[in-house]
């Protein structure tokens, strides 16, 4: 899969692109491991479509990538972290032929390319992918970026409810709202690690139209419910 629009390129990712990516994951997550090679090398062998990168056209320099595989959700639980719903980043629990849901398990565009709409073209390869593939859906951990400036006076579930409501802006999740996205819950310890969110993410969901029934957007909670939106639809 390669689009192009201006300036930037986005395409499969392919195997010279894996020191860039370690290079790229160096400078989004300082608070902990990169990614290695074993793990992208597994990623890409398992599920090769669903590995992405952004790539300057000027330069060819790697700006961002997106990695993500098929899983079939009644095998996890909401309260798994990144290394239970990747196979600590191996994607072997690939299952293209029982799963229905495209799990994002990565976004990460360069600290000195952000805000120039290169996430939404990675988001946009992701939701072509689902469509070509006629999944279900998306769903992801969100990291909750802004929320250690919060947590000192409000829990992450209240962070969440007033992200959606847009009284506060979180720089991950408010992004992916944008996109079409609904939050689900809101669960700890996805990334400990992580100073930022302190291990709070929200999952979120993208659902396809195009294959979807009406009993695929029950049990949304309605906390999470935008403010300018009716409620999900009913069977």
């Amino acid at each position: 899969m390669t689009s192009s629009t201006i300036g930037i390129m986005i395409r499969n990712t392919e195997p010279r692109d894996f020191p860039h990516i370690i290079n790229l994951s160096r400078q989004i997550y300082s608070f902990g491991t990169p990614y290695i090679e074993v793990q992208l090398a597994s990623q890409h062998r398992v599920f090769p479509d669903g590995q992405f990168v952004a790539i300057d056209d000027s330069s060819g320099e790697v700006v961002g990538m997106a990695a993500s595989l098929i899983v079939p959700w009644d095998d996890y639980d909401l309260q798994m972290n990144w290394q239970d719903f990747t196979n600590n980043g191996m994607f072997t629990n690939h299952d293209p032929i029982r799963g229905r849901t495209l799990y994002s398990a990565e976004v990460m565009v360069s600290p000195t390319r952000q805000r120039q709409g290169i996430g939404s073209k990675l988001y946009d390869s992701r939701l072509e992918l689902t469509r070509r593939l006629r999944l279900l859906r998306i769903r992801a951990g969100g990291r909750l970026r802004s929320y250690h400036r919060y947590a000192d006076r409000m829990s992450a579930e209240g962070y969440v409810v007033q992200v959606v409501r847009g009284e506060i802006k979180d720089p991950t999740l408010s992004f992916q709202l944008k996109c079409g996205y609904h939050v689900l819950a809101v669960v700890p310890d996805y990334l400990p690690k992580d100073p930022e969110s302190l291990g709070w993410v929200a999952v979120i969901e993208w659902i396809n139209e195009e294959v979807a029934k009406p009993e695929d957007y029950l049990g949304r909670d309605p906390r999470f419910q935008p403010l300018n939106e009716s409620a999900p639809r009913q069977p």
